[in-house]
């Protein structure tokens, strides 16, 4: 994906930061404070401290990938470019249901102060629908279905009006909480610590685990990276400063409370034990009088709100980028006609987050899903973060992580470690997440890794860098033999290759047998197609690998190279295919190698395929070659942008249901493979082979993946050889190892 244009950047350092402390400062603290309270005493202080300073080494890992890859996505990009198609999805699952168990978080933070707020009210008519113990989990779904609502209707995440109040709330708060506090006796502020470890070290770590999802947010600004302007300061600017400005509220408002915000003889973590959720409002009533009462509670219904709806937008659009990735199902990246919004996405997420209110029916079990998930995802980053530094060959001029790597390992070990505790400590959290995990490794492995090869593909050949941050250095084998053609095969070559880390290995083989005089001459044919070889990668900028070997059946020892190189791609240029011994050899070759092969026959000799304007793609169905189909068209267009049609025929009496299902298939997997415009084509017919003959001499070149070879079938069939025979194009076979 390339970065954003300068134009597209509209976001500065304040509106960055506006975005982290949104999403960072408010609910969190609101619903999670009192939980810590209770699990731990007055050392809930030192757990939010020492939360914040893991939060802030995890901020550098994601300023440092954000700021020399300013695209917007956030760790499910990242792990796009830096992990497998596999891994690259389970940290997008992950994320996605990051995002989904903060929401339920927020929702039901936002029922249970909703609720209390009700219980406050004189309530004669409605009191005894108050004595109900499901109001809370009705408020909470009753919110969810109000912004799932909203949010089909809406491309914002809004709630810039609602920050602003959060903040002048907190302000108020923590104002307040000091004028009394400077009247306030020594000797009752000190004692006010007593015991400080209520729950022991164990206590500490649970109330780390329980709260660390108080601190996320600034994560977020990563996620809208390619919309800020000179990312490669503003991102880790705007980070730090998003830590600083939650940790200078949360620190002093939880000092007050459990200082001046305690009635005398009164310990916060009974008072916390009891009223886990509302601890800071009462705390507020009792230093600043009903009118800090209710301003905690209409601020902590109305953070929740804002949560709930930024949560859940985050998450819709991580479930909609995954859909349209092809790893998630592509069902769900279905807009709305009218407002452009991924309905689906929305709808399925919401549907999800519902499930879980039902089954996390209390904020503390939810606060340590969403905390204990948040670290994974947190720990995922550095680990990513960590590749991507080692396999970034020039120095980078963007924001650097200190003292690497020791800062990022210590931060992935701190996340690990408190997911871990948090697991055990929360076994709902931990089998949710678990069941979550291996839920997703399912669906995957069942249902979409085949489309979501594809799409990789394509993104690899249209994007190479991807391939450099991934670690992958793709080798072709190119053997060659004819100099007239040694030209064009370096082209093909190198539209397999990708530049910088693709590698191309030029092999020529000289047979060991006969006279002399008959080797000599092999032996001086093959210097000059070496020659012409490399004269035409020094022309294209590619830097191929030679390698001469002497071998009495080059077939073979095309083979035993490909293997002993461990090559990705064999790449055989044939002018015929027609001559039974070649025929017989290729089938053999195919077979029997462990890589991708490609057969190039060129309509005559010196052609290129950058000559190639129009370009015909037969799909008969989506199987085991889509991937290496996808990539060699990419890879090609990338080089030249020719026209391409893909072309797919069926039988004469298919019904018009069949060819409008088939025609909206192939249009999608057009789609998956160039983004660009390309032709999506349904022809009726009965002789599969005359209408590919007739297609193919209209177009340029073809691209045809060939059947998979078993013991009775051959990958070069009939179809293969009369398209060789009757045609004067360019024709590229594929075989899918």
């Amino acid at each position: 994906m390339a970065s954003a244009s300068k134009s597209d950047r509209t976001i500065g350092f304040y509106g960055a930061t506006g975005i982290g402390v949104g999403a960072m400062v408010g609910g969190g603290i609101l619903a999670l404070a009192g939980v810590a309270f209770s699990v731990t005493g007055p050392s809930a202080l030192l757990a939010f401290t020492l939360n914040g300073i893991i939060a802030l080494i995890t901020a550098l890992s994601f300023a440092e990938m954000s700021a020399a890859n300013p695209q917007s996505g956030g760790t499910y990009t990242f792990a796009k470019k830096a992990l497998s198609l596999q891994m690259a999805f389970g940290v997008g699952w992950v994320v996605w249901f990051a995002s989904l168990v903060a929401a339920v978080l927020y929702a039901l933070g936002f029922g249970a102060f909703a609720y209390f707020a009700l219980q406050q009210l004189p309530s004669e008519t409605f009191g005894w629908l108050l004595d109900l113990g499901s109001i809370p989990l009705i408020l909470a779904l009753g919110a969810l279905a109000f912004y799932a609502f909203k949010l089909t209707r809406t491309t914002g995440s809004g709630g810039a009006f609602i920050n602003i109040g959060k903040l002048i709330v907190f302000a108020i708060l923590i104002a307040g909480g000091l004028a009394v506090f400077v009247q306030t006796p020594f000797k009752e502020i000190t004692g006010s610590f007593e015991p400080f470890f209520s729950g022991g070290f164990s206590g500490l770590i649970a109330a780390m685990g329980y709260t660390f999802i108080a601190l996320q947010g600034f994560d977020l600004i990563a996620s809208a990276a390619g919309e800020i302007k000179q990312p490669e300061k503003t991102i880790p600017k705007a980070m730090v400063a998003t830590l600083t400005i939650g940790l200078a509220i949360y620190l002093p408002l939880l000092f007050f409370v459990m200082t001046v915000g305690m009635q005398p003889g009164e310990s916060i973590a009974e008072v916390s034990a009891a009223y886990p959720e509302t601890v800071i409002a009462i705390a507020a009533q009792n230093y600043l009088g009903a009118f800090g009462f209710w301003l905690v509670l209409i601020a902590g219904i109305f953070s929740m709100l804002s949560a709930l709806q930024a949560n859940l937008f985050a998450a819709s659009r991580i479930a909609f980028s995954m859909s349209t990735d092809r790893t998630l199902s592509h069902h769900l990246s279905g807009v709305h006609k009218k407002y452009g919004t991924p309905v689906a996405a929305i709808y399925a997420t919401c549907g999800i987050i519902a499930l879980l209110i039902l089954i996390l029916p209390d904020v503390a079990a939810a606060g340590a899903a969403s905390s204990l998930i948040f670290l994974i995802t947190f720990a995922l980053a550095h680990f990513i973060m960590i590749l991507m530094r080692k396999r970034t060959y020039k120095a980078s001029e963007t924001f650097r992580v200190p003292w690497y790597p020791a800062l990022p390992l210590i931060g992935m070990a701190a996340c690990i470690g408190l997911a871990l505790f948090q697991a055990v400590a929360e076994p709902a959290a931990g089998i949710i997440s678990f069941v979550w995990l291996f839920l997703g490794g399912i669906l995957f492995a069942s249902f979409f890794v085949k489309r979501a090869e594809v799409t990789d593909a394509s993104e690899q050949a249209l994007d190479p860098d991807l391939l450099r941050l991934r670690g992958l250095s793709p080798l072709v084998l190119l053997p060659i033999t004819n100099p007239a053609n040694a030209e064009s095969m370096v082209f093909v070559a190198n539209a397999l290759a990708p530049p910088v880390v693709g590698r191309v290995l030029l092999l020529t083989i000289i047979q060991s047998k006969g006279e002399k005089d008959e080797v000599l001459d092999r032996l001086a044919n093959s210097q000059e197609v070496t020659l012409h070889a490399l004269l035409t990668s020094l022309h294209t900028g590619m830097r191929p690998d030679t390698l001469t070997t002497i071998a009495n059946e080059p077939w073979e020892e095309i083979e035993r190279v490909a293997r002993v190189h461990n090559c990705r791609s064999l790449l055989i240029g044939l002018s015929s295919l027609a001559d039974l011994q070649t025929n017989q050899n290729l089938e053999k070759l195919v077979k029997r190698v462990k890589c991708d092969v490609v057969v190039f026959r060129q309509p005559f000799s010196g052609w290129q395929v950058t000559q190639a304007k129009n370009i015909l793609v037969p799909v008969a169905g989506f199987g085991s070659h889509d991937s290496l189909r996808a990539r060699i068209v990419a890879s090609i267009w990338r080089n030249s942008q020719p026209e391409i049609t893909f072309l797919q025929i069926l039988p004469k009496s298919s019904s018009r249901e069949v060819v409008k299902k088939n025609q909206k298939k192939l249009e999608q997997f057009s789609r998956q493979i160039i983004p660009g415009s390309t032709t999506a084509k349904i022809v009726l017919s009965d002789n599969v082979q005359e209408e590919l003959i007739n297609q193919a001499n209209q177009h340029d070149l073809m691209i045809m993946g060939l059947g998979k070879p078993g013991p009775n079938q051959k990958a070069f069939g009939n179809i293969v050889l009369e398209l060789a025979e009757k045609t004067q194009k360019g024709l590229i076979f594929i075989s899918k190892s």
